[in-house]
């Protein structure tokens, strides 16, 4: 048996590298400065390094979203994310404005799918059915993209809970927001005034707005994909080609996702097919009500 020095033998973890244990009276930026230099705790200073960077010169910081985090509670944090600079688009699946919806109007949302499919009043919620579609045909009619047109019309309605509707602050700020919809993918289709023209006018018109918001995450830009596994990963995959396709330099950006599991799309299409010569493709896995306040504490601290 031929053995070798630890001294002189290379190794992945050093003293420099271990946490330190948080302490009373600690600030958030203590306990994130205080998390080991390895694995996820290094990549996530890196990412909010690069998003810090991103803010301060400028560059494109989109994040795009599955519905899950409007669910769990997440709306006031990225509200204020969004008054902050932190945030200078927005994209959300189908889903998203419904339940941005709900919560703007009645300040609930997230119904008992096991329990209402049974009994064929899943989806059924009238004044969602309503109001979106609604919304959404007056946007065809003015040539507005999916989001612009949901954004406006919340943001000019007498909802008690509009101050956490994130499209509707989103228009208020004057913060692009697109929406990107598979037909039948959401409860707004089941009812009898959805218009399939009107939705897939407004919402193609959101994937160009989204195409030329993704050109500009050239030279340090960052996109975030949050809890969507199928949609937006490929809508993302899409626009990336698609600026590339007209002669647009897209290098140098970073991209992140955060979601519950690995998935194979966000994997392939957001953290690393995408990417340029330059720039980096991060993967987080946890829960989003804990993840993403983590993430604005970092962003912050």
């Amino acid at each position: 048996m031929k053995t070798v020095s630890l001294r002189s033998r290379k190794s992945k973890v050093a003293v420099k590298d271990l946490g330190r244990a948080t302490r009373s009276g600690d600030t958030v930026g203590d306990f994130i400065r205080g998390l080991p230099n390895l694995l996820a705790a290094r990549d996530f200073r890196d990412l909010t390094a690069r998003m810090r960077k991103a803010r301060e010169t400028g560059r494109a910081l989109i994040w795009a979203m599955g519905a899950h985090v409007i669910k769990v509670g997440l709306s006031p944090v990225l509200i204020e994310l969004m008054k902050d600079g932190w945030i200078s688009a927005l994209a959300f699946n189908g889903a998203g404005i419904v339940h941005d919806f709900e919560l703007a109007f009645g300040g609930a949302t997230s119904e008992d799918v096991a329990a209402r499919i049974k009994t064929g009043t899943f989806g059924m919620t009238r004044e969602a059915g309503d109001f979106l579609n609604e919304a959404i045909k007056k946007g065809a009619e003015r040539d507005q993209g999916l989001g612009e047109a949901v954004g406006e019309a919340i943001a000019g309605s007498r909802f008690p809970f509009k101050n956490l509707s994130l499209l509707g602050t989103a228009h208020r700020l004057g913060i692009p927001a697109t929406v990107h919809v598979a037909i039948g993918t959401d409860v707004i289709h089941l009812h009898p005034q959805a218009s399939g023209e009107a939705i897939g006018k407004t919402s193609l018109r959101d994937f160009f707005l989204l195409s030329a918001l993704v050109g500009k995450l050239e030279g340090g830009g960052v996109f975030l994909n949050i809890g969507s596994a199928v949609v937006l990963p490929e809508v993302f995959l899409k626009a990336v080609s698609l600026v590339r396709n007209q002669g647009g330099k897209l290098d140098g950006f970073s991209t992140a996702v955060f979601d519950f599991i690995r998935h194979y799309r966000p994997s392939q299409n957001v953290a690393l097919r995408p990417l340029g010569k330059t720039g980096r493709g991060f993967y987080f896995v946890g829960h989003h009500e804990i993840m993403i306040p983590l993430l604005a504490a970092g962003l912050r601290s």
